[in-house]
């Protein structure tokens, strides 16, 4: 008998009908002798509802008052889907974020898990029963009800797999599986059957929607073996795990891109010690990720500084950088938000030299221009035109060799 944790999104739980499919689906795992535990998203826009209700009603949002109205839509669809499982024969609970022992820091809209106390769904297991978990949530050590952020889902079956050492983690969503590329810029683009904790979080930190990031950094932390596969035709899809050190590699094994940054500028930086730190401390105190850095050498004592910023932070990170520049007495800021980012990925790239020369080639061919670079041990990254970005995606895909055979 093996312990699975299956994980359902918005799509996969958007009606009664899906709902009654899912419970389906949980029956048949249950009947070949399974135990499982599920964990079910906010019904398809729900969220996004929840949020325009929030909008038309005041301008003040305050986090609690945010986390304890999102997190609704999780406990309706919990309910709805124990349900549909009674109605089936198959005897479940459901339970809150914070009665299956989710306990997070106090950072509302996007909190942290501190730990799992998995008590109450090992009981509910040990008699036979489902437990179904309201996703993306937990409670706050001042005992408020928190909000993990988009995608939390992801995390929560990820968290609970860990705390009971469950065999597999499954992440239903509404495509077959991982694939080398986006299928809508590539139609043929390849579902990956297997690939790494490093190579998927690396994918998901440079585009790739699903799984979320944070679900898949907390897997790889705690070795927790993912399945991420269709709701919709339950064919096998992606299985996500260590890398195998005794196989041979693909050098590269995706191609990603990411429209959701801008790239800002602060030009005329006196170029003395503490200037950059003192900069980035202070975007990392306004919770901005900066990603990409670049500095370019000094000229007659000033430099300048360029990174990207994700497009939903750039409004609040003009205003406090500007404040900043006139504070150092730089020559102002700039920002950019038309570029995009694309990224080649693959664990062989370790130890294969010339992926970077590739894709410089590639690009150069396109007449894609590169306005920035980045680089870790399994990926490169360039900043480009938005307008650019998807002939880069293409080209890059077909000249490392990517398609469907």
């Amino acid at each position: 008998m093996a312990l699975v944790v299956q994980k359902f999104g918005g799509t996969s739980v958007a009606d009664a009908e899906r709902m009654r499919e899912v419970a389906h689906h949980v029956s048949r795992t249950v009947r070949r002798g399974d135990q499982v535990v599920l964990v079910v998203s906010a019904m398809g826009k729900e969220t996004d509802e929840l949020l325009r209700l929030a909008g038309e009603v005041s301008v003040v949002h305050p986090g609690r008052e945010m986390d304890m109205l999102i997190t609704a839509g999780e406990r309706k669809a919990m309910a709805l889907v124990c349900m549909a499982l009674h109605h089936i024969g198959i005897d479940s609970e459901s339970f809150t974020g914070s009665q299956a022992g989710f306990l997070t820091d106090n950072n509302h809209q996007n909190a942290k898990i501190l730990d799992v106390r998995p008590s109450r769904v090992q009981a509910s297991l040990d008699a036979g029963r489902v437990p179904v978990i309201g996703g993306s949530q937990g409670v706050s050590i001042d005992n408020d009800v928190t909000f993990l952020g988009r995608g939390g889902s992801d995390t929560t079956a990820v968290a609970i797999a860990h705390a009971l050492s469950a065999d597999t983690c499954e992440l239903y969503t509404d495509v077959t599986g991982v694939f080398t590329t986006d299928p809508r810029v590539v139609p043929t683009a390849r579902r990956m059957h297997n690939v790494s904790f490093d190579e998927l979080l690396e994918m998901t930190a440079t585009g790739c929607p699903k799984p979320a990031m944070r679900s898949v950094e907390y897997a790889r932390t705690h070795g927790v073996r993912l399945h991420v596969r269709s709701a919709f035709t339950w064919q096998e899809g992606t299985w996500v795990d260590e890398e195998v050190s005794n196989m041979e590699q693909a050098i590269v094994s995706a191609v990603t891109h990411d429209m959701a940054e801008a790239k800002m500028t602060l030009a005329g930086v006196p170029d003395r010690p503490g200037v950059a730190a003192k900069v980035f401390r202070a975007l990392a105190d306004l919770e901005v990720n900066v990603d990409m850095i670049v500095q370019n050498v000094s000229t007659q004592g000033v430099t300048d500084i360029s990174f990207t910023v994700p497009h939903n932070d750039l409004p609040r990170a003009m205003e406090h950088t500007q404040l900043l520049a006139d504070e150092l007495g730089a020559g102002g800021v700039t920002a950019d938000d038309s570029i995009a980012r694309v990224s080649v990925i693959g664990a062989g790239m370790r130890s294969n030299p010339g992926v970077a020369a590739t894709m410089f080639e590639t690009l150069a061919n396109c007449g894609v221009n590169i306005q920035m670079i980045s680089t870790s041990a399994i990926r490169v990254s360039c900043v480009v035109d938005g307008d650019e970005v998807e002939n880069a995606v293409r080209a890059l895909h077909d000249v490392f060799g990517l398609a469907e055979d």
